[in-house]
C-alpha cells in the first residue's frame, strides 16, 4: 500500500466521520427533543436547534479537514487549491452563521454573561 492509498483512506475516514457526526448528531437531537416534548419542558425547539447546529459544525470541521488533506497530499494543483479555497470560504461562512444562530453572538464576541459580570 503506497502513500497515496494511505492518504486516500485517511480522507475517506475524515469524510465518513464528518457525515456520520452530522447524522448521529441529528438523530440524537431528535431523540432528545422528542423526550422533552413528551415531558412538556419549555425551550425544546431552541435546545434542538443548538444540538443540531453543534453536530453540523463539528461535521463541517471534519469535512474541511478531509478536503485539506486531499488537496495538499493527493492533488496539489492550482485548480484544486482554488477549489479548496472556495470550499473553505463557503464552509467558514456556514460555520459563522451556525455559531451566530446557536449562541446569538459572533465567535469573536465575548459572551453576554461574562460581559455583564465584568460590568459589576
Amino acid at each position: 500500500m503506497g502513500f497515496t492509498e494511505i492518504i486516500e483512506l485517511a480522507v475517506k475516514g475524515f469524510d465518513t466521520a464528518g457525515v456520520g457526526t452530522m447524522v448521529v448528531g441529528a438523530v440524537l437531537a431528535c431523540v432528545a427533543a422528542a423526550r422533552t416534548v413528551r415531558t412538556d419542558r419549555p425551550g425544546t425547539y431552541s435546545r434542538f436547534r443548538q444540538q443540531l447546529g453543534r453536530s453540523i459544525l463539528l461535521g463541517l470541521e471534519l469535512l474541511v479537514a478531509a478536503d485539506i488533506i486531499r488537496t495538499v497530499a493527493i492533488t496539489p494543483t492550482l485548480d484544486s487549491v482554488l477549489v479548496l479555497g472556495l470550499i473553505v470560504i463557503i464552509r467558514t461562512f456556514l460555520s459563522f452563521s451556525l455559531e451566530l444562530e446557536i449562541t446569538g453572538r459572533w465567535p469573536w464576541q465575548t459572551s453576554k454573561r461574562s460581559t455583564a459580570d465584568t460590568a459589576d
